[in-house]
């Protein structure tokens, strides 16, 4: 295999955490929700992947979104990609969003947009996790030092683009410092064209790594209807049944719900936020696109109306999670949190019987 192509990760089935790797939230940490943003350039989402397409003019569309979260108390990661990073408009914005003292500059490589561009530009190419090792690192240490430039700040927190995973995306994380990743979309397949599997993943917190430096929290997804507890198995069933899936979905016995605005109707959000605190769920993880906030970036906000369509589903959603008592947290209070329980466990199984 020449170093252009595709690694060995294409197709990958993300195996379900080590025992003993899932995160035992204290009681006293309560119930929490994170909101991360990809915030990356517009792209045609229906046309070929270009490594000329890095416009960022959606994110003068920002400050008014964040003004909205900061006025509720949120702090939002921002996961920012290579042309975010270098483009100095977007940058003065990222910088003036942060003055609310709680919100985080975070990572998200796009491959196809991100030097050195050593790769050949196929769709397998697309998720990070595909690429050989040395260029999937070149990348990483290229997108990190552009940040670490513009913003004064080295970033801890990661997102694979397109949840671009890889075998060995964890150890080149920790190598470089990285303490949380969000690159798993849980109960979610995108081998159809090379990205990994994550149907044996859910969306519960857990550490990455085996030296537990890396904490992964997956995008949260929650099976609603009268069947949730068959799960991705009866999920994946109906997927092969014509139209299954979306019979299930619309007779109430099964849905799959991510928690973000994009694509998915405020009412199944709703029920999916009380699905997942009924079960026990102690994080949810919420996410969307930076360039949704400018109609014509996305399929998911085409016009003005789409758009009070996507503040509005906010608005149902937040005042949700504060009836239920769902709290948010910042990226490195999630972190601190996570290290605490680690350290507490470490000391207790080093203490003498």
């Amino acid at each position: 295999m020449s170093g252009g192509d595709a690694g060995d990760g294409a197709g990958w089935r993300v195996p379900p955490p080590e025992r003993g790797a899932r995160i035992a939230w204290p009681g006293d940490f309560g119930t929490c929700f994170t909101l991360f943003v990809d915030t990356e350039e517009e792209f045609d989402w229906r046309a070929p992947l270009s490594r000329d397409a890095r416009a960022t003019t959606a994110i003068a569309a920002l400050p008014n979104a964040h003004r909205r979260f900061a006025g509720r108390g949120i702090p939002v990661t921002y996961l920012v990609d290579h042309p975010i990073a270098t483009s100095p408009a977007a940058v003065e914005v990222l910088r003036e969003a942060m003055d609310d003292g709680r919100s985080t500059i975070g990572t998200q490589l796009h491959p196809w947009v991100n030097p050195p561009f050593d790769e050949v530009l196929v769709p397998a190419n697309s998720y990070p996790g595909n690429l050989p090792h040395a260029i999937e690192a070149a990348k990483l240490d290229a997108l990190t030092d552009a940040i670490v430039a513009a913003f004064g700040v080295r970033p801890r927190v990661y997102r694979a683009g397109r949840y671009g995973i890889g075998k060995a995306t964890a150890a080149l994380l920790a190598e470089r410092g990285y303490r949380l990743d969000s690159s798993i979309r849980s109960r979610y397949d995108y081998r159809g064209d090379g990205g990994p599997d994550f149907g044996a993943i859910d969306s519960r917190a857990f550490w990455l790594d085996v030296d537990r430096r890396v904490l992964e929290l997956p995008l949260t997804t929650v099976f609603t209807g009268l069947g949730r507890r068959g799960g991705e198995g009866v999920y994946r069933m109906l997927g092969s049944v014509p139209r299954g899936r979306g019979v299930a979905a619309r007779l109430g016995l099964l849905a799959r719900v991510a928690l973000t605005p994009e694509d998915m109707p405020v009412d199944d959000a709703l029920e999916a936020v009380r699905v997942a605190i009924g079960e026990g769920m102690r994080v949810l993880n919420f996410a969307f696109h930076s360039p949704s906030l400018a109609p014509g970036n996305t399929p998911y906000v085409r016009d003005q109306a789409d758009l009070a369509n996507f503040h509005a589903w906010w608005d149902k959603v937040l005042d949700l999670l504060d009836r239920l008592g769902v709290a948010p947290i910042g990226a490195d209070a999630l972190i601190a949190a996570a290290d605490a329980i680690r350290d507490r466990a470490l000391a207790s199984a080093s203490a003498p019987a």
